[in-house]
Parts: structure tokens; C-alpha cells; sequence
């Protein structure tokens, strides 16, 4: 390589994957519903995220404020108080997932029962 020669730093030959990768944490996607409306201090999301770690919301948070899709604010307080809130970016992905949420709830009882008869005929 010589000295005018650009290296591009690629994480995923298909960029859809890494889409894939962001929305597919279902911690992501209460996060996101929990940011929908609002910024939100991080000890309201751990309470509100049921389920949620505190180390898998620490680290769900910082993905997504490395996309780009939550930015994070922090106040000179004792102790700090942090909030977090949708991006526009961020937010542009509000409308996806519900379409998939909408597909869930009108098709997950026939991805039930399709598991359902392929485990008995192939039990």
C-alpha cells in the first residue's frame, strides 16, 4: 500500500445485515418504544425496560448512541443525571418497527402453529 492509498473500514460486507444487527435486540426495540415520546433519565429506563440488565442496558444504550440513533445528555449534578433520547435518525426507524410489530400481532399465532406442526411431524 502506498502512502495516497485510503483504507475503508468495512463492519459487514451487506449493510442491511448490520440494520439487521441494530433493530433486531429486542432490548433495542423497548428502547426505543420507551423513547418514543421523551428523553428519559437512564434509571427510568431500567425501570420501565422490564427484564433489562443493567450491564445489557449500559450496553444496548452505547450501540445505539454509536449509530447514531440515541444521543446521550449529561447534567453537572450530584450525582450526574443522564438522559437519552431518539435521534432524528433514531426516530426514523419509529414507523419500521411498528409495521413490524403490526406483522407480529396479525401473524405470530400462525408462526406458532406452523412450529407447532413441523415439530410434530418431524419429532
Amino acid at each position: 500500500m502506498n502512502e495516497f492509498e485510503i483504507v475503508v473500514e468495512t463492519e459487514s460486507p451487506c449493510h442491511y445485515r448490520r440494520a439487521l444487527e441494530v433493530v433486531s435486540s429486542k432490548w433495542t426495540v423497548l428502547v426505543f418504544y420507551e423513547l418514543e415520546e421523551e428523553k428519559k433519565r437512564y434509571s427510568d429506563l431500567k425501570r420501565r425496560v422490564e427484564g433489562v440488565t443493567q450491564k445489557m442496558l449500559t450496553q444496548t444504550l452505547r450501540q445505539l448512541e454509536r449509530d447514531g440513533l440515541v444521543e446521550r445528555f449529561v447534567y453537572p449534578t450530584v450525582p450526574p443525571t443522564v438522559e437519552y433520547a431518539l435521534t432524528e435518525l433514531g426516530k426514523s426507524l419509529i414507523e419500521p418497527m411498528r409495521v413490524l410489530h403490526r406483522w407480529t400481532d396479525a401473524h405470530y399465532d400462525s408462526v406458532l402453529e406452523a412450529r407447532k406442526v413441523f415439530d410434530q411431524a418431524n419429532g
